[in-house]
């Protein structure tokens, strides 16, 4: 055990969402200058900076996530941070308008305000990345949030919590609660909510979309993921297989972004299928304390059992391990770990490559061309993430504009904190990070003059 954490129930939120509303309607949080909010977060991130190992090993203690993993987590939010900070400074939060007709006897004004209470429900598997993501643009814009957490994360985001208290933040502008799955329900429906921000499941967020319809909130949605990462056939194979390390296996493999299905050139298929297995075996898995584990425990036994029924399933579908398979590694049977699993002779069809396994399970898949390899890579109902490897940066540029996805990384280059992340058909609505994640917690007014 790492602790005990209270959970919220229906009266806590109810709570958290009369201060809310309260620092809304009649705060000083929302009326403050963009300057004013930009400042108190920057000085937010810092104190963040100053304990950043101490938040790093309760994030491992609570989630098993690797002491690596965690760590340069540590290092992205400061770039995530600086991302939205140089947004906000940079929005046009009040402009008037240039008339299309010259002449008119009026102006027009626009203004960026803040939509009012916020309700963001963020997942357990990377939860100050998730936090920032919400946090950030929602307070920049003037909103007041009542952030939802996993249980899981009770401890370490008791952490970012006690941070906001230290660098000041007005009374009720903010709340994190930790709650199950009943009373997250009871927050998004409650009716003094305006937006919902969620990351998680697909299925959990057809039901927040469906919540939102009915009530006509706000909404953004960041949801699952299946994403393919193209081999071209000029590709590199030792520069291609030690870039997908990271971009398939982020954090244990329960990732949204994860790089998952690996597509490969028919005519080079058993060389990749050869060295990706190779890389896969060679990893450490164990105690994610230990800076030499790649690959620590699943965060619950539901999840550890979840991937390994799904590495039997690959068997059933006729897929064939190269790699890993059901059983849990030699000498790790007490915790939640499973053994790093690479599948080949995987038709695009089957199960273990189409839907989202979140564990340390790749699947190859041949193809015969170029237009075979998009035509494979759309065939899925997510669009979050996915790569192209090549020599050749230009023409995998060309092929990642024919792929039906929020972003796409080409030669394992991360997503960048100043574009927009989010998915394309079940993988979400809206977008995050940057400009396009400040705007989205912004609702646009025009007063004529």
């Amino acid at each position: 055990m790492v602790g005990r954490a209270a959970q919220a129930r229906p009266a806590d939120i109810d709570a958290a969402v009369r201060a809310a509303r309260a620092a809304f309607d009649t705060g000083p949080w929302p009326r403050s200058t963009p300057a004013e909010r930009i400042a108190l977060l920057r000085r937010l991130d810092g104190l963040r900076q100053a304990r950043a190992a101490e938040i790093a090993d309760v994030i491992t203690s609570e989630n098993g996530s690797a002491s690596w993993f965690t760590r340069a987590g540590q290092g992205g939010l400061s770039i995530q941070a600086r991302a939205y900070l140089t947004a906000a400074e940079n929005m046009d939060w009040e402009v008037t308008a240039t008339p299309s007709t010259p002449g008119l006897p009026f102006r027009t004004i626009v203004r960026r305000e803040p939509i009012g209470v916020v309700a963001a429900v963020i997942p357990w598997n990377s939860p100050f990345s998730a936090a920032y993501a919400k946090l950030f643009p929602a307070l920049l814009a003037g909103n007041t949030v009542i952030l939802k957490i996993s249980p899981e994360n009770s401890l370490s985001l008791h952490l970012l919590a006690e941070l906001f208290a230290e660098v000041g933040l007005p009374d009720g502008v903010l709340s994190i609660v930790p709650a199950d799955r009943e009373t997250s329900e009871y927050l998004i429906s409650h009716p003094g909510v305006d937006k919902i921000g969620f990351t998680g499941s697909t299925r959990a967020g057809r039901r927040i979309a469906s919540i939102a319809g009915e009530q006509l909130k706000r909404v953004s949605l960041e949801l699952g993921g299946k994403s393919a990462s193209i081999i071209l056939p000029d590709a590199d194979v030792d520069t291609t297989v030690d870039g997908l390390k990271q971009a398939s296996l982020l954090n244990n493999g329960e990732a949204c972004i994860a790089h998952t299905r690996i597509l490969a050139p028919r005519a080079r298929y058993d060389e990749f299928v050869e060295a990706v297995g190779a890389m896969v075996k060679g990893l450490q898995v164990g105690d994610p304390t230990d800076p030499d584990t790649y690959i620590g425990p699943m965060v619950r036994p539901d999840q550890q059992d979840r991937v390994r029924d799904y590495i039997r399933l690959g068997v059933e579908e006729g897929a064939r391990i190269v790699t890993g398979g059901p059983d849990v590694p030699a000498g790790l049977e007490s915790g939640n770990y499973v053994t790093p699993t690479v599948f080949a002779d995987v038709d695009n069809s089957m199960r273990i490559a189409q839907e989202e396994i979140f564990g340390p399970v790749l699947v190859v898949i041949p193809y015969d061309d170029e237009d075979d390899a998009v035509r494979i890579a759309n065939d899925s109902e997510y669009g979050l993430s996915g790569g192209v490897w090549s020599t050749d940066d230009d023409h995998a540029v060309d092929v990642a504009r024919r792929i039906r996805t929020g972003t796409v990384g080409v030669n394992g280059r991360p997503s960048s904190f100043d574009g927009p992340f989010g998915g394309f058909k079940a993988s979400g609505i809206g977008r995050e990070y940057g400009a396009a994640g400040v705007a989205t917690y912004t609702e646009l007014k025009a007063i004529t003059v």
